[in-house]
């Protein structure tokens, strides 16, 4: 059972960029697909980015590409989401997820692993 603990949050202003961190502990990530989802005040959670275990691959949704760039570093057994000129909307607690199998192409994720989540806030 993998744990993930995301990190980096916090109250920015339009335009500002933060990076969030997650780190994984119980076994390594480094097999395995992970992505960041986010859930604002009255929405559903929703897909932001994903990353294939060595990189290699990467997927964002739409509403962040260009802006949001995901990463890892396997021995560290981290993932990274680089965000960049940051708007209101944005706002939302942000979640890591790892993939419930080792290998697996990026558009057959299943995330079933999550962490508790780190609060991003961007005023206007």
């Amino acid at each position: 059972q993998v744990q993930l603990v995301e990190s980096g949050g916090g109250l920015v202003q339009a335009g500002d960029s933060l990076r969030l961190s997650c780190a994984a502990s119980g076994r390594t990530v480094s097999t395995f697909t992970m992505g960041w989802f986010r859930q604002a005040p009255g929405k559903e959670r929703e897909f932001v980015a994903a990353i294939n275990y060595n990189g290699g691959r990467t997927n964002y949704a739409d509403s962040v590409k260009g802006r949001f760039t995901i990463s890892r570093d396997n021995a560290k057994n981290m993932v990274y989401l680089q965000m960049n000129t940051l708007k209101p909307e944005d706002t939302a607690i942000y979640y890591c997820a790892a993939d419930r199998l080792q290998y697996r192409p990026l558009s057959n994720a299943d995330f079933r692993s999550w962490g508790q989540g780190t609060q991003v806030t961007v005023s206007s």
